[in-house]
């Protein structure tokens, strides 16, 4: 995902994000604004999902 793309598109992003990955709190979506690797990190602690199964689901939540 790229940094730029996160820091234009957030508010849209962040509420795919939620969507997809409704454990994470509003506060942590909100502090990954443009910061990819932090929210990588926290959904990979709530959902324990590899970092690899992360990042393909952030690019098919930027893409749609």
């Amino acid at each position: 995902m790229d940094e730029d793309t996160v820091k234009d598109d957030w508010k849209q992003l962040a509420g795919r994000i939620k969507a997809k990955w409704g454990r994470l709190t509003d506060e942590e979506i909100q502090e990954a604004e443009g910061n990819s690797e932090y929210l990588i990190g926290k959904v990979q602690e709530r959902y324990g999902l590899a970092r690899e199964q992360v990042e393909e689901n952030l690019r098919d939540i930027d893409y749609h």
